[in-house]
C-alpha cells in the first residue's frame, strides 16, 4: 500500500456539524478517493498545549466545546474508537525527534476533530488519536511535529491537521457575508496556494511577515498552524491540491489541501 496523503481541512464553524454545506460535498467526495485508513491522527486549533499532547484514550469521548448554539448540536455524538497503540507510537516518533510529547489518556473529541471526521467518515469507524498544537512554539514547530509523524503515513495512517485558512472571528461584527466578503480573504488564500504549490516552505514558515493581510487573516496563529502538521507530515517534495470549499459568513475560508 502506498503512502497515505496528508489533509489539511478548515473547520468552520461548530454548526458546519448540521449545515454541512460545500464542506460536506467536499469531504465525503475526499474521503471517497483515499484508501480506507486503518487510523486518523488529528492535530486540532482547539487542543492547546505547552508541548506536544496525544490522545490514547480507548473510546474519545465527543466534546462540545463551545456555547450559544442549537440545542441539536449539543446532541450529536462521534463514537469513533480511539487507537492507543498508534497514540503510543506518535509519542515515540515525536519523543525521538526530541518534541517531548505526552499521552493524555482521557483527552477526548473537541469539535476541530469531531465535526470534519463526521463529514469525512460518518460512520465513525475509523479509530482517531488527538493531538494538540502549541500556538507559543510558532509554525516552524508544528512543521516538525508532522515531520516527526510522517513514518504513520507508511503504515496507512492518515494525519489531518484542522483549522481554518482564515480566522477572524472579530469580523462577525463587521457585516461581512456572501455578497460581501471580507477584502483580505482572497489575497491571502491565493497567496497560501501559490506557496505549496511552488513548495515554498521558507516563505509559509515566515507567513506573518510575508503573506498579505497575514494580521488580517489570522489575529491569532492557531488556526493555521495544522496547515504544517499536515504539511510536514507530507515529506520533501509533497504535491499540494487546493480543494475549494467556499467562503462562510464573508470571512472563514475553507480551503482544504490534500498533500501527496
Amino acid at each position: 500500500m502506498p503512502p497515505l496523503p496528508s489533509l489539511y481541512v478548515s473547520h468552520g464553524s461548530p454548526m458546519t456539524a448540521l449545515q454541512p454545506g460545500a464542506t460536506g460535498a467536499r469531504l465525503a467526495e475526499l474521503a471517497q478517493a483515499l484508501p480506507r485508513p486503518k487510523a486518523i491522527v488529528i492535530a486540532s486549533a482547539h487542543w492547546l498545549a505547552r508541548t506536544p499532547q496525544v490522545g490514547g484514550a480507548a473510546q474519545p469521548a465527543t466534546v462540545h466545546d463551545f456555547y450559544g448554539f442549537p440545542p441539536e448540536l449539543y446532541r450529536l455524538r462521534y463514537a469513533a474508537p480511539g487507537a492507543p497503540a498508534v497514540a503510543a507510537q506518535a509519542v515515540e516518533l515525536l519523543a525521538r525527534a526530541g518534541l517531548a510529547p505526552q499521552l493524555d489518556p482521557q483527552r477526548g473529541l473537541d469539535h476541530g476533530a469531531w465535526v470534519p471526521l463526521r463529514l469525512l467518515y460518518p460512520a465513525a469507524d475509523v479509530p482517531v488519536v488527538p493531538l494538540s498544537i502549541q500556538p507559543e512554539l510558532g509554525p516552524a514547530h508544528q512543521y516538525a511535529v508532522g515531520r516527526a509523524l510522517a513514518p504513520l503515513r507508511e503504515e496507512g495512517v492518515l494525519v489531518i491537521g484542522s483549522g481554518s485558512i482564515t480566522h477572524n472571528l472579530h469580523d462577525l461584527r463587521s457585516g461581512y457575508s456572501a455578497e460581501r466578503e471580507a477584502p483580505y480573504v482572497r489575497p491571502f488564500i491565493g497567496w497560501i496556494e501559490q506557496k505549496l504549490a511552488a513548495g515554498d516552505v521558507d516563505a509559509l514558515l515566515d507567513y506573518r511577515r510575508q503573506a498579505p493581510f497575514a494580521q488580517r487573516a489570522h489575529p491569532t496563529d492557531e488556526h493555521l498552524l495544522p496547515l504544517y502538521v499536515a504539511l510536514g507530515a507530507a515529506g520533501d517534495g509533497a504535491w499540494a491540491q487546493r480543494i475549494d470549499a467556499g467562503i462562510d459568513l464573508g470571512f472563514l475560508a475553507m480551503d482544504i489541501y490534500r498533500f501527496d
